[in-house]
């Protein structure tokens, strides 16, 4: 059943290598909570108490408009496959933009991706996991290629256009400070 650690063991870090799907939730102190399943090679456990993920460029950027007014950030991953067990990871995040100093070292920690519009940097203050048994099982088919296609098709000038004109603001009017 579940437990609750204040970092992550070798066993969940290795869980989460294993995991090909994860889920983003964050909540500014008014408005909606958002929550985002994110994929792709786009995580990385940097050690027991830290998360760095690579956001890419979609229809809106809630999570970045919510870290920088409230850091509180939990990621979720799920067994969909083997054994059944839910983890949780809480904490707070901060946000990393391109134009940021920090950008060039955090990024070199993941291949290129298309469309990567800012790296989130999770502080971990408690992992807790669950059993997980009402969780289907799913067969993992690959990965989708439209986003990487999109942006690329799209361009380094595109994308910038299409922040400018998506991902500025969030569905509460915040500000995600992209530009």
């Amino acid at each position: 059943m579940g437990q609750r650690y204040g970092e992550l063991t070798d066993r969940l870090i290795h869980f989460i290598g294993d995991q090909r799907l994860f889920f983003v939730a964050t909540a500014a102190p008014d408005g909606r909570v958002n929550v985002s399943p994110k994929g792709m090679d786009s995580l990385r456990v940097i050690d027991s108490r830290t998360i760095l993920w690579l956001n890419l460029t979609g229809s809106g950027n809630e999570t970045a408009a919510h870290v920088q007014e409230h850091p509180r950030m939990t990621l979720m991953f799920c067994a969909f496959d083997g054994n059944p067990l839910i983890l949780r990871v809480y904490g707070n995040a901060r946000v990393i933009h391109p134009r940021d100093s920090e950008w060039h070292d955090a990024f070199a920690r993941f291949d290129p991706i298309p469309g990567a519009r800012q790296i989130f940097e999770l502080a971990i203050d408690l992992v807790q996991t669950s059993c997980g048994m009402g969780v289907p099982l799913f067969d993992y088919v690959g990965q989708r290629n439209q986003l990487d296609r999109w942006a690329e098709k799209k361009g380094e000038a595109g994308i910038k256009a299409y922040w400018e004109e998506k991902n500025r603001i969030s569905l509460d009017g915040k500000p995600t400070n992209i530009l």
